[in-house]
């Protein structure tokens, strides 16, 4: 049998790029996936892994994936994703909550689809990467909450449907994550803004805590399934109570 292979969407930065890194250290061949050619290939030749390139939302893309990553993957890494802008529902604009769901939402249901095979082939395991938003709503974020909690829906029906094959669901959901983008990106490369996110907040998660996560459950045995993964820091209590007194 040839080295086992994981598939990391969403790989050119934060929580994906820390992933794939991990993964390749635990000796899988890492095919990774994100839109941003240069990137994956710049990861890829430093782990040893492929890159492709691929947009989850663009169903040609996640087609040629699938393709690429062969007829047997272990690992499956639905990370592809992010948030747009913090407006409360009443204001909020329409074409931000699509993307949104566009990416991750349907995204990760293309990519599933288009992979299940090769995992099944590969008695593999599926992670969503999720959020702690999609179990508790905060101000300013329905849309970005709305659209994890699809995504937990999405694998609780998952697991559902796939009780009797030999393919493992997972969601790893984390709390706030001072990922190198994600914020940056959620306010439109607006550096302050996203600063002001973490502001007091001695520890926040750092993406190779949440790749750690991955890693963890990835490498269970066959019979273990990791259903959920909640995962925060220690000074968040909850989605709306952060201690940022440092």
């Amino acid at each position: 049998m040839g080295k086992r292979i994981a598939v990391v969407t969403g790989a050119s930065s934060g929580i994906g790029r820390a992933s794939a890194r991990r993964l390749a250290a635990e000796g899988f061949e890492v095919v990774c996936a994100a839109r941003r050619t240069e990137r994956i290939e710049e990861l890829a030749a430093e782990i040893g892994g492929r890159a492709v390139t691929c947009d989850v939302t663009s169903a040609a893309d996640v087609a040629a994936l699938a393709e690429a990553a062969g007829p047997r993957v272990e690992v499956l890494v639905c990370n592809a994703g992010g948030a747009v802008g913090l407006d409360p529902v009443g204001a909020a604009d329409a074409d931000d909550w699509r993307k949104m769901f566009e990416v991750n939402v349907i995204g990760v249901q293309q990519t599933i689809r288009a992979l299940l095979p090769a995992v099944t082939a590969g008695e593999g395991v599926i992670i969503a990467i999720g959020s702690l938003a999609g179990l508790a709503a905060y101000e300013g974020a329905g849309g970005y909450c709305g659209s994890k909690a699809a995504v937990h829906s999405l694998m609780v029906s998952l697991r559902l449907e796939l009780w009797d094959q030999p393919v493992r669901v997972c969601e790893i959901d984390p709390g706030m994550v001072a990922s190198d983008e994600f914020a940056l990106h959620r306010f439109g490369g607006d550096a302050d803004r996203a600063a002001k996110t973490y502001a007091g907040v001695a520890n926040p998660l750092t993406q190779e805590d949440v790749a750690d996560c991955v890693a963890f459950v990835a490498t269970r045995p066959p019979h273990v399934n990791i259903d959920q993964l909640v995962v925060k820091p220690r000074a968040q209590a909850a989605a709306h109570k952060v201690d940022r007194s440092s």
